[in-house]
């Protein structure tokens, strides 16, 4: 690869990361071409990629992210992932990957300039997707106004019952 292609390929990459919500850094040694495929469909599905990047390129592509967080991590063969959409998914697919294969070893990632150890990945993964949060605080949010409603009809209603008992009574006697 001559510096020209070098020069490229650290542009796009850092145009990419600039972007992304989340990167994840993983030790693909030892899983087979199959086995690098499956991950990379179930990540593409999700709106994830998984890219091979050497270190040194990787490391220059991620000056001035938020992911320049994890340029102590790269050392031997890794790739990363990266989401610019859901920071869920792309941690729930490895967590799940990685339990079927061995191999395939999450070292870090990094999030909104955080780095994330392999426990913070973990918690990440077991949190609901984001379009499921986001109808949890609307309906959170939607409780509130609805209760004031329910409250303040209550009290005339509740008025109203007290005046037809006192009207039924009088009726009575």
């Amino acid at each position: 690869m001559n510096l020209t292609t070098k020069k490229e390929l650290v542009e796009k990459l850092n145009s990419q990361l600039a972007e992304t919500e989340i990167a994840l850094i993983v030790d693909y040694k030892g899983l087979n071409v199959e086995a690098i495929t499956q991950l990379r469909t179930e990540l593409r599905k999700e709106g994830a990629q998984l890219e091979v990047v050497k270190n040194t390129l990787l490391s220059l592509a991620s000056e001035g992210t938020s992911v320049s967080v994890l340029k102590d991590f790269l050392k031997g063969p890794n790739a990363i992932v990266t989401s610019k959409s859901d920071p869920v998914a792309p941690a729930k697919v490895l967590i799940k990957f990685a339990e079927g294969n061995q191999k395939l070893e999450i070292k870090v990632g990094a999030m909104n300039g955080k780095l994330l150890n392999i426990d913070d990945i973990k918690a990440l993964a077991k949190m609901p997707p984001k379009d499921i949060l986001l109808a949890q605080v609307l309906s959170a949010m939607n409780a509130v106004p609805t209760a004031m409603v329910r409250v303040l009809v209550e009290i005339p209603r509740s008025f109203l019952y007290v005046l037809n008992a006192i009207g039924d009574q009088k009726k009575a006697a």
